[in-house]
């Protein structure tokens, strides 16, 4: 089936796809927003629309949202899916474990605070987020019993001993990374269970991560202040894309 969806195929004739998720799958960071999509910031650079661009499937539904937690993907975006649907995308569960708050904490508290904040995070990743997965992934296999569904990872925010002029310490940078990998860590471990594919990014995106190099894919603190840590349109188009494409 992955190769049905292979980026070596131009034409996708056939594929009813539908893009899930929270702000990762949305392309918040990457600009070129919608204007239908309102607070949700769905960008013509995300990997979903990137996707259907060069791929013209026979349709697309782009329901992700900037925010969204497994609650609401099950609440507000599963009907997009139906029998029909053959491939399905998303990112979800970084919301749900506090990657906002966590983040303001070590980006403006100390290095404890950090550490406390990462812990609890990853607290909740390893002993919640499992069955609010499990629900999530569920959900769309019995909307869309036939799509094949790739759930991308998140990737490392920070290049450890990386330069940077203004930012977080090392030890900040550090734990934030661990958080990612255990985030991944579960996700990957409740995709396998589920019987979908993992698109993980971490790899892809070495080497641009903040303070990494001059050609980084992720924003560090921006205004506006929600598109800080998310991909910009280089993270989205040459990080995500691939990593979706092949999976």
């Amino acid at each position: 089936m992955t190769t049905l969806f292979a980026a070596s195929s131009a034409n996708a004739a056939g594929v009813n796809y539908v893009a899930l998720g929270d702000s990762y799958s949305a392309g918040v960071g990457a600009g070129g927003y919608l204007s239908d999509s309102g607070s949700c910031k769905r960008s013509t650079s995300a990997y979903a629309y990137l996707w259907k661009s060069a791929h013209k499937p026979s349709s697309f539904s782009f329901v992700a949202c900037s925010g969204a937690r497994t609650g609401d993907v099950l609440n507000s975006q599963i009907s997009a899916l139906n029998s029909g649907t053959t491939l399905v995308s998303l990112t979800i569960g970084g919301n749900d474990a506090g990657f906002a708050d966590t983040m303001q904490t070590c980006v403006l508290g100390s290095d404890s605070d950090c550490l406390g904040a990462v812990n609890a995070a990853k607290s909740y990743a390893l002993n919640t987020l499992p069955g609010q997965l499990d629900r999530v992934y569920s959900a769309i296999h019995a909307k869309a019993p036939n799509a094949h569904v790739v759930v991308m990872g998140y990737p490392h925010l920070y290049k450890v001993g990386g330069s940077c002029i203004f930012g977080i310490g090392d030890t900040k940078r550090a734990a934030i990374n661990e958080a990612a990998d255990t985030l991944d860590g579960v996700i990957a471990k409740r995709v396998a269970n589920a019987g979908f594919t993992f698109g993980d990014v971490r790899s892809v995106f070495s080497g641009h991560e903040i303070c990494g190099s001059l050609s980084t894919w992720l924003h560090s603190t921006t205004l506006p202040i929600d598109e800080s840590y998310h991909p910009n349109s280089a993270g989205q188009a040459s990080g995500y894309l691939p990593v979706f494409s092949r999976s």
